[in-house]
């Protein structure tokens, strides 16, 4: 079956609004009494109007009624892991995709360490994934992070576009990296994905001066837009935020 973007896209771009933070990082590294409460994500997202929000299967199930009055495009992160494992980098299904259908879910997420001496267990469970989700016309957007020992820095040229290639290499729709900071090594990086669109992570907390260049430099590089969880969140004000990132995406 042909999978469209539509869903969870605008005019070809999107920004996702993304709180898996709390399995991947934890409550008490990201969240303060405001943020921790997903409602919160939730209403910041619709008034936003963003193109996709991303949640765990816990939060879908148990805020599905909200998320649905959201009206905001559901994506499901398929597997995670906490912070917690110091071992080389691994995170197995944890959802499957018929549940996440049952959710509602526009699109699923899933998590691929390369690099990680656990990848190709990573790799072989995400092929049944995506022959599923793709049978069922849900699009995937996988996250491609560098793990290991032998990565030396995970948002160099050689390495940004190689999980660039693994994700048109495996089939994802939507690659969501890291960035490193040059363009041009961006630029290298979205040509090597092909057909497959890139998204880049929003990534720790940074100076809204800073966020907005970079999302000048991603737009321009040729990536759709971004996926972004706590520079809008922990953001004092997220819909001022939010505004100028998105006049930026769709200028």
């Amino acid at each position: 079956m042909k999978v469209s973007l539509n869903k969870i896209t605008k005019k070809g771009k999107a920004l996702y609004l993304a709180y898996d933070q709390g399995l991947e990082h934890g409550p008490s590294t990201d969240f303060n009494d405001k943020n921790v409460d997903p409602n919160y994500i939730i209403n910041i997202a619709q008034k936003g109007k963003f193109q996709g929000i991303v949640f765990q299967k816990g939060i879908a199930e148990k805020y599905n009624s909200e998320i649905k009055k959201s009206k905001i495009p559901l994506i499901i992160k398929l597997n995670g892991k906490t912070s917690l494992y110091k071992g080389e980098a691994i995170a197995r299904q944890l959802c499957t995709v018929k549940e996440a259908i049952s959710l509602g879910a526009k699109a699923i997420g899933y998590t691929i360490y390369i690099g990680s001496s656990h990848e190709s267990l990573m790799m072989h469970e995400f092929e049944k994934i995506e022959e599923e989700a793709h049978a069922k016309g849900l699009p995937i957007i996988l996250w491609v992070y560098p793990r290991g020992k032998g990565i030396k820095s995970d948002t160099s040229k050689e390495i940004m576009s190689y999980a660039s290639r693994v994700g048109l290499e495996l089939g994802a729709d939507i690659i969501k990296i890291k960035y490193g900071g040059n363009p041009d090594d961006l630029k290298w990086a979205v040509k090597s994905a092909g057909k497959t669109k890139v998204v880049v992570a929003g990534g720790p907390p940074a100076l809204e001066s800073a966020l907005l260049k970079q999302t000048s430099d991603i737009i321009k590089a040729g990536a759709i837009g971004l996926a972004v969880g706590r520079n809008l969140w922990q953001n004092p004000k997220p819909f001022d935020l939010t505004k100028k990132i998105q006049k930026i995406i769709w200028k």
